[in-house]
Formats: structure tokens, C-alpha cells, sequence
């Protein structure tokens, strides 16, 4: 970045005390230029075009317009990246409106920056500019707010409004997605992610239904304090129970468990959740190649391990130790992937089998597991 111009980025925060901040922190970076600010939709529509910014950061909650319907308009007329800065995880709806601005097009949320997050002003500042700009390269297209951003799912379909509790599991075609050297009976689906993850990880979830036959364990990397959001908003969203991990539970079908906060999620001998605060892995607690080398000794030739979108390399060794333990790896292509890096290192490392659209991925899992399950029912 340093022989190029700066990151032209557009704040939208109806806070004069917390535009101020932010101002303040993306002025100490030579790498990000503020083109333009607004105090709410109204007037951030008005102001984009001739500003033509890189990137858009928007509150969730401002008069007149609030951040969920300027997602929506900015996606259909003037796509760009756009970070969600907000404080609104304090109640269970205003963190599923949170996550519905992603739903709508907005690619990562952030917290917002306050008078006492200063005190740690340096790791805001890092944090912060790395994710503008890592969302500066991503190209985003115009969606029309009548269109669905979800892939209706091909083996069972169904309509979203009847959200029946099961599909009826029967034995599918799997000519598509071939079985192996008849594998053993999956046992567990392990899912890793960072940026783009949370629409990954719905375009999956959405579509695979509350009786699937296996239990899901997830690590997504975001921001301290959204994750009890991301899960209230998937539940609400998905058939399948979703939750987060508590220690000592057996993982059970038909459920998502996600890595507490600042935890690494493993499973111990007998196959019990178990959650543990040793140092971070590739940058990260908790980590997904923590996660899958867990997986992939605990259920040896049974697990099928799956890497979405997201910058650096976690996860990369970990699909690799499924992998070589006998396991099903898929990693997401790099058409579909916000970021192109965690499966791009996981590829590079010969750890991904089959290497898939995110619309791909939920019916290979209903063709393999269900399947395979029917076969042994």
C-alpha cells in the first residue's frame, strides 16, 4: 500500500462523539483517506456519488434512515465493501438486526470505537484500518433488494416461509458429489471461517434441516461481543439448533456449536465438548486448525471438515490433519469467497478434496451424510 493512494472510505454515525473518534483513528493511518461523512441514510445517499468511496462504514441505528435500508440501497445502486461499526449487541434483536445488514450485502461488523476502548487505542487503531483494509480489495457486485441472497437447497427443496422442523432423509442420487472408497459413517461436520463467514456460514445452515443427522462444530473469527448476535440471529434464521459451546456437552445431531469468545473448542477423549485458553494459533483463539486437529483425532476417517471464506492461513494444517486421518475436506472456491485465503492456503497445501461454491457445499452435505446414513439405517 505504500506506493499507492489511500483507501477512500466514507463514514456514515449519527454520534458527533464517536464520528470524532473514528475520524481521529483513520486520520493516523497514511493508508486511509475519510472522502466524506453523514449523520444517516438520507444524507449518506446524497453525499456517496460524488464521493466515490472504497469502502462504506455505517452504524446500525440513526434517524431517518437507519443502517439496515442504507444497506439495502447502497447494494442495489452504488455497491461497495461495507463494515458495520456498531455498539447494538445488547439485546437479542438489535444483534440479529446487526447481522441482517450482512444478510443485506455488508461484509464484516466491527465494534464502535468509545471514549473508554481508548485506553487500548493502538489495537482499536490495527484492528480497525486492517479490516478496511482487507475490505478495500474485495469486489462486491449490485444486489436488488427482490432478490433472495440465499440458495435454495436442490436436494430437498422447500419454501423459507413453511420452515417445516424435518426433511424426510431418504437416499439421494449421489452421482454428483461421488462417495470415496465408501468412507465410514460421518460423525461430525467441523466449519471454520473469518471474513464473508457469517453469509457463508447461513448459505450453508439455511439449508439443511432441524433432523440432519450429525452434529456441527464451528469456529468464526469476528469481533469480541458479536458472537452471541451471529448465533441468536442463525438460530432465527435456520431449522437447526445453533448455540454456543459449553464444556462437558456431547456434541449432539442436529445442532451447531460455536467456539465461545477467546476460547479454543476441542473434544476430548470421549468426544465432550471441551474449551481451553492456551496461547492463539496463526493469530487466532479460537482457531480452526485447533478445532479440526481435535476433530481429526477424535474421529479419525468420520469427520468431514469444510473451510470457508477468510484471510490468512488458519484452518489450512487443520483441514490437512482431516484429511490425512481419513476424513472428508472441502474448502470454498475462490469465486465465492469474500476473501480468497484460508482455503487458498488450504489448497495450496493439497488438504482440500473438493474444492466448492458455497451454493455447492449444504446439498454435497446432504448427498454424502444423509446418504450414507440412509444406507445404514
Amino acid at each position: 500500500m505504500k506506493n499507492s493512494a489511500p483507501i477512500r472510505v466514507f463514514l456514515v454515525e449519527d454520534s458527533l462523539v464517536a464520528l470524532t473518534i473514528l475520524k481521529r483513528i483513520l486520520a493516523s493511518s497514511l493508508e486511509v483517506d475519510v472522502v466524506g461523512t453523514a449523520p444517516n441514510g438520507v444524507e449518506a445517499l446524497e453525499r456517496i456519488p460524488a464521493a466515490q468511496p472504497q469502502v462504506i462504514c455505517t452504524d446500525l441505528h440513526m434517524p431517518k434512515m437507519d443502517g439496515l435500508e442504507l444497506t439495502r440501497r447502497i447494494m442495489a445502486d452504488y455497491p461497495r465493501p461495507i463494515l458495520v461499526i456498531s455498539t447494538s449487541v445488547n439485546t437479542q434483536e438489535d444483534s440479529r438486526n446487526v447481522f441482517k445488514l450482512l444478510q443485506a450485502g455488508a461484509l464484516d461488523v466491527f465494534p464502535k470505537p468509545s471514549i473508554e476502548s481508548l485506553s487500548d487505542y493502538e489495537h482499536v487503531k490495527h484492528e480497525l484500518i486492517n479490516r478496511i483494509k482487507v475490505l478495500a480489495g474485495v469486489t462486491v457486485f449490485t444486489r436488488h433488494t427482490s432478490r433472495t441472497a440465499t440458495v435454495e437447497p436442490r436436494t430437498h427443496p422447500v419454501s423459507p416461509k413453511s420452515k417445516p422442523e424435518e426433511f424426510n432423509l431418504k437416499p439421494v442420487s449421489n452421482s454428483q458429489f461421488p462417495i470415496r472408497n465408501s468412507p465410514s459413517l460421518p460423525k461430525v461436520v467441523a466449519i471454520g471461517a473469518s471474513t464473508g463467514g457469517p453469509q457463508a456460514l447461513y448459505t450453508i445452515l439455511k439449508q439443511l434441516p432441524a433432523n440432519f443427522p450429525v452434529p456441527i462444530v464451528c469456529v468464526q473469527h469476528i469481533s469480541e461481543g458479536f458472537l452471541q448476535g451471529l448465533v441468536d440471529w442463525l438460530a432465527a434464521e435456520c431449522f437447526l439448533r445453533v448455540m454456543i459451546a459449553q464444556p462437558g456437552e456431547f456434541p449432539k445431531p442436529g445442532t451447531v456449536y460455536f467456539a465461545p469468545e477467546r476460547q479454543h473448542l476441542q473434544l476430548d477423549t470421549q468426544g465432550r465438548l471441551i474449551t481451553i485458553s492456551t496461547p492463539p494459533v496463526s493469530g487466532h483463539r479460537p482457531s480452526v486448525t485447533v478445532l479440526f486437529q481435535a476433530v481429526a483425532t477424535c474421529y479419525p476417517r468420520s469427520a468431514v471438515g469444510i473451510l470457508l471464506t477468510g484471510m490468512g492461513r488458519d484452518g489450512a494444517d487443520g483441514l490437512q490433519a482431516i484429511a490425512q486421518a481419513g476424513g472428508t475436506t472441502i474448502a470454498q472456491d475462490e469465486q465465492t469467497c469474500v476473501v480468497f485465503g484460508m482455503p487458498k492456503e488450504a489448497i495450496a497445501l493439497g488438504a482440500a478434496q473438493h474444492i466448492l461454491a458455497i451454493s455447492e457445499i449444504a446439498p454435497m452435505l446432504l448427498n454424502r451424510i444423509c446418504y450414507i446414513n440412509s444406507k445404514h439405517s
